[in-house]
C-alpha cells in the first residue's frame, strides 16, 4: 500500500461521529451555520463528503448532534443542591455555553430528534422545579421564562457591538455621533455616563436578571401555595 492510501486509511480509521460533530461546530463557530453543508464539512475533516454519510445520515443528523453536544456542556448541578441554585448554575453555565456558539441559539428547541444529552438535561430541569414544589402550570412558566430570558440575553450579548467602548476611542466617537444632547438628551446621559465608562460589560446584567426571574418564581410557588390553602380551608368538611 502507498504512503497516501495509509495516510487516507489512518484518517478514516480515527474519524468518529464525536469527531465529525466537534468538526461542525469548529466550523459553525468560524464561518455561521449557514456555512455548514456536509461538503465543508468533509473539507473541514479533510476526507470526501460519502466518508460523512457513514457517521450520520445527513445535515439534519449533523445538526441534532450538534444541539446534543451543546446541551451536554451546559452544567447540572447535583441533587440535593437547593432549587434555586441549582438553576442558577444551571443558567449561568448555559450562557457561557451559548455565547461562545451563538449561531446554537435558534436551533436549541427546534430539533426533532432530541439526543440523550437534550432529555438528560430537561428530566434535571424539570426535577428542580418539581423538587422545589412548583405545580406543572407553574413550572410550564418558569422554564420557559427562564429559558427565554438564557437564550435571548446569550443571542444579545454575542452580537452587541460594544462591551468596553471606553477604550476604543473610533467606537466611542462612532456612537456618541449618533447622538445630540438636545434631541437625545436621555440617551446621550446613558451611554456617556454609563455605557461609555471604563469597565461597563453587558453582560453584567445577566446574573441580577436572573436573580429577579427566581425570586419571581419564588413569590408565584408560595402565593399559589397559600392560595390552595385557603381554598382547602374554606371548602366544607364531606
Amino acid at each position: 500500500m502507498s504512503l497516501q492510501g495509509t495516510v487516507r486509511r489512518a484518517a478514516h480509521t480515527a474519524m468518529t461521529r464525536d469527531r465529525v460533530l466537534a468538526a461542525a461546530i469548529t466550523l459553525a463557530d468560524r464561518s455561521g451555520i449557514e456555512a455548514l453543508t456536509i461538503r465543508a464539512l468533509a473539507a473541514e475533516l479533510g476526507v470526501k463528503p460519502m466518508t460523512i454519510y457513514h457517521y450520520v445520515e445527513g445535515k439534519e443528523a449533523v445538526l441534532d448532534g450538534m444541539v446534543d453536544v451543546l446541551f451536554s456542556e451546559f452544567a447540572l448541578p447535583e441533587t440535593g443542591l437547593d432549587w434555586r441554585e441549582a438553576v442558577r448554575r444551571r443558567c449561568v453555565s448555559a450562557r457561557d455555553v451559548l455565547v461562545r456558539h451563538p449561531w446554537s441559539v435558534p436551533l436549541l428547541e427546534t430539533r426533532r430528534s432530541p439526543g440523550a444529552a437534550t432529555l438528560r438535561h430537561h428530566e434535571a430541569m424539570l426535577g428542580y422545579f418539581f423538587d422545589a414544589g412548583l405545580s406543572l402550570s407553574l413550572t410550564a412558566h418558569a422554564y420557559a421564562i427562564i429559558d427565554s430570558f438564557v437564550y435571548g440575553f446569550a443571542l444579545q450579548e454575542s452580537t452587541v457591538p460594544v462591551e468596553g467602548a471606553a477604550g476604543d476611542e473610533d467606537t466611542t466617537r462612532q456612537i456618541a455621533a449618533q447622538f445630540t444632547p438636545a434631541s437625545y438628551p436621555h440617551l446621550v446621559r446613558f451611554a456617556t455616563d454609563h455605557v461609555l465608562q471604563p469597565g461597563y460589560r453587558f453582560g453584567d446584567s445577566f446574573e441580577y436578571g436572573l436573580d429577579l426571574l427566581l425570586d419571581g418564581i419564588a413569590a408565584a410557588r408560595d402565593a399559589e401555595g397559600a392560595t390552595s390553602v385557603r381554598s382547602g380551608a374554606a371548602r366544607p368538611r364531606s
